[in-house]
């Protein structure tokens, strides 16, 4: 397969960047990690380093393109769940670090994905959002039994509360891996933290992601308009877009 990607992770107004983003890109397979370490914890920047560090090195050590893509991102969370947990060993449970993490793997005309939090996974097709992930979150679970719209979700006080993430208990947490989808030429895909989609709408991420400019200035021009509209305070800011070619 014949690929484009771009990354990029802003500060925004915090002091630091807990945030990380990675890929091996290659014509056989491809894999796109963002982690976004969980600042309410000790450690969340060594976290989601940590955490994405495990599962680019794993997917460097597999024969390409993968003969069990589910069995992988399964064997590969359990493995990255297991070394940030071990950071915080003989920590207080409120103190261990933590990250939210999601993980695409892409290969022969298919996309597989994982994640665990509030980071996300957007499939764009034909200038419109066909799907995104569902948070692990409490605000999530409101806007899906319709106590809240989305544009309330935004700037709801429990927004930041998430309910999964790798690294704090050490019982594996639930993830959400799903099922193959195929792609077609033109597909985005794009994986964020939620300082990046919190301040932006779908119609934002489809009109500029589908503009004539290059994609790494398509998402620039986003994290740049996510921080602005963030305010002083924003949160850190991350993204990375896979546009498949062929």
């Amino acid at each position: 397969m014949r690929v484009d990607y771009a990354e990029i992770s802003l500060r925004g107004g915090r002091e630091d960047n807990q945030d990380r983003v990675g890929a091996v890109v290659s014509p056989q397979a491809t894999l796109m990690v963002v982690l976004d370490g969980m600042g309410g914890h000790a450690q969340g920047d060594v976290a989601a380093e940590l955490g994405g560090k495990v599962l680019l090195e794993r997917f460097g050590q597999q024969q390409q393109p993968l003969l069990d893509p589910l069995g992988f991102l399964h064997l590969a969370l359990g493995r990255a769940h297991e070394e940030v947990v071990g950071l915080g060993a003989g920590l207080p449970i409120e103190r261990r670090p933590r990250t939210t993490c999601v993980v695409c793997l892409v290969q022969e005309g298919t996309a597989w994905w994982a994640h665990m939090g509030d980071s996300r996974l957007y499939l764009l097709r034909k200038g419109v959002v066909q799907h995104r992930t569902r948070d692990h979150s409490h605000v999530e679970l409101l806007l899906q039994e319709g106590f809240i719209t989305a544009d309330q979700m935004q700037n709801h006080p429990l927004r930041n509360f998430v309910e999964v993430c790798l690294g704090g208990d050490p019982l594996l947490p639930e993830m959400h891996v799903a099922r193959c989808l195929r792609v077609q030429p033109g597909d985005l895909i794009l994986a964020c933290t939620d300082g990046f989609w919190a301040n932006l709408s779908d119609i934002d991420l489809a009109n500029r992601l589908f503009s004539d400019q290059p994609l790494a200035d398509s998402l620039r021009g986003l994290a740049e308009l996510a921080v602005r509209r963030g305010g002083p305070g924003s949160d850190n800011t991350t993204a990375s877009v896979l546009r498949i070619k062929d």
